[in-house]
């Protein structure tokens, strides 16, 4: 399953990815209503099993937006009562591997060309958009245009931030391509935002407090009353998840050059899900920006996932006062040049040779995943591409 050629590079994109993925977790722990640490043990548990037992090499899985979203509603909805909000979960995991065994996840390849570029793309342009916030030493929430908005107004800037931001932004756009084979740049990068942080920019700011702990296991409660709404809502969260992962695989395909296995994956997010809800974690699915962010780092197997998931591990047993102080201004430097690659270049650039229609939709696909939703994107984007394509054979 792994050669030793790729474990160096596996290990590079599993660190960074790690690095990423952290804050995300907590982040999407506070904001689902069950806890920060319920994130971080979602990406640990999620994040290995997935990687183990699923069908993309270079995914990474853990809580995302979506899906944390529909689990605040059923937090919310069951009344923090955890035994019921976990069953959820367990079950939301048992009908994915069931997806997988009835091999649904073939269908994901009808996803056009023009919808997976322009949702790349968002996906580049988000990750950019949401860093300039910390590079200026500030947390700013919310969606996009909240985010663009309160950057008009600030009126403080934190110059050590700034300037450590800037280093780390100017380390990596002078790294010599052909040293990456040796150290990655993000690394380094990120080795040097921690010294200057230590020891020059002492203001800065940093990665807040992290929580730790071993996770306990939950008990399940199915009352029958309760039963067909508990089913409708894990159906729901598993509907999600299978789509956010498979448009994830289709992603890394096309940046790996690879071909993934729906149902493998499938099976693998159901596996990882389920285990997340026996142990109160938060369920996810494979993440975007963190798969393009393993790739770009160097990951290429499956390892770099399981290396992610043991190094946010690591974290959570006790390794937190290390990650604490970690700047977020060199985070958001390394982030803008990751989110700057993922952007698709190539497709932009050859807007001549495409279709003035294809072109049209790859747009609008880009501006409804930076200022909409993401999952909104991709369904009006295949709708509106088959719709077009429909139109154009009956005028033909």
């Amino acid at each position: 399953m792994f050669k030793l050629k790729y474990i160096k590079n596996d290990f590079y994109g599993g660190t960074t990815t790690a690095v990423v993925a952290l804050p995300l977790a907590l982040a999407f722990g506070v904001t689902s209503g069950i806890g920060a640490i319920a994130g971080l043990w979602g990406a640990i548990i999620l994040g290995f099993l997935a990687s183990l037992f699923g069908g993309t090499k270079s995914q990474i899985s853990g809580p995302t937006s979506p899906m944390t979203i529909v689990m605040s509603g059923i937090v919310l909805t069951y009344n923090n009562e955890l035994d019921l909000i976990f069953t959820i979960v367990v079950l939301t995991g048992l009908i994915q591997i069931l997806f997988g065994i009835l091999r649904i996840g073939k269908y994901i390849q009808y996803v056009p060309s023009p919808v997976i570029s322009g949702f790349v793309t968002g996906i580049g342009c988000i990750i950019i958009i949401i860093q300039f916030g910390p590079i200026l030493g500030h947390q700013l929430q919310g969606k996009i245009f909240d985010i663009l908005q309160n950057l008009m107004i600030i009126n403080h800037i934190n110059n050590d931030s700034l300037i450590i931001g800037m280093i780390g932004l100017f380390i990596l756009l002078i790294y010599p391509k052909r040293f990456n084979k040796f150290i990655p740049s993000p690394l380094i990068c990120l080795f040097i935002g921690i010294l200057l942080s230590y020891y020059l920019f002492t203001n800065a700011i940093s990665l807040r407090e992290i929580p730790v702990g071993l996770p306990g296991f939950i008990s399940f409660n199915m009352p029958l009353s309760k039963a067909p709404f508990m089913f409708f809502s894990a159906f729901i969260l598993a509907l999600l998840g299978s789509v956010d992962s498979l448009i994830t695989s289709l992603i890394a395909d096309k940046a790996t050059n690879t071909k993934h296995n729906s149902n493998k994956e499938l099976i693998g997010q159901g596996i990882g899900n389920t285990i997340s809800g026996l142990f109160g974690a938060l369920p996810g699915a494979g993440a975007t920006m963190r798969t393009m962010v393993n790739i770009k780092s160097g990951g290429e197997t499956n390892l770099s996932g399981m290396i992610h998931a043991l190094l946010l591990l690591g974290v959570v047993l006790g390794l937190a006062p290390l990650a604490e102080i970690i700047p977020n201004s060199i985070l958001a430097g390394i982030l803008i040049k990751i989110g700057w690659d993922i952007i698709d270049w190539d497709y932009i650039k050859n807007f001549k040779n495409e279709k003035v229609t294809n072109y049209c939709l790859m747009l609008f696909v880009l501006f409804l995943t930076v200022f909409i939703d993401l999952i909104i994107a991709v369904f009006s984007g295949i709708v509106l591409y088959w719709i077009v394509n429909l139109i154009n054979k009956k005028l033909k």
